[in-house]
């Protein structure tokens, strides 16, 4: 049976931050961390080994596969920071048009750092996912 990689863990989120070790990543995941929290209202939890994920859903695809995934997160990567929005809404490449500098593949979008996106097209890229995700798994009653 499939098992899921990537679980929420009781990991410290602020202690992941303190061991990236480059200075410019570590104080981009401290704003990410701040945009993120603030936005979402939901406490960081780390995902897996690297993610710091926001929320949670219960996604379950018509092959049976499910599991469980932060509705939005970022990750301060060595190369680039990756953040993650739900796919599969035209409003996610709409706002992404407008986000500044950034590389997409199919669930990550790619930066260098935080300087180089527009911080408000960010937040709403966020909330977009965030009720994306909601209306499209909506919680088991």
């Amino acid at each position: 049976m499939y098992q899921q990689k990537t679980k929420e863990t009781e990991n410290s989120v602020i202690e992941f931050i303190e061991n990236v070790d480059q200075p410019q990543k570590r104080e981009d995941a401290y704003r990410l961390l701040d945009i993120f929290s603030e936005t979402t209202g939901y406490p960081a939890k780390m995902w897996g080994s690297s993610i710091i994920g926001f929320g949670s859903y219960h996604y379950k695809y018509a092959s049976g596969h499910e599991g469980d995934a932060p509705l939005v997160g970022f990750s301060p990567r060595k190369a680039k920071i990756s953040l993650y929005f739900a796919t599969g809404d035209e409003a996610r490449d709409n706002l992404l048009e407008q986000l500044g500098k950034h590389t997409a593949g199919k669930g990550c979008v790619y930066i260098n750092k935080v300087a180089d996106v527009n911080e408000d097209i960010l937040i709403a890229l966020i909330n977009q996912s965030v009720q994306f995700l909601k209306e499209t798994y909506p919680p088991a009653e």
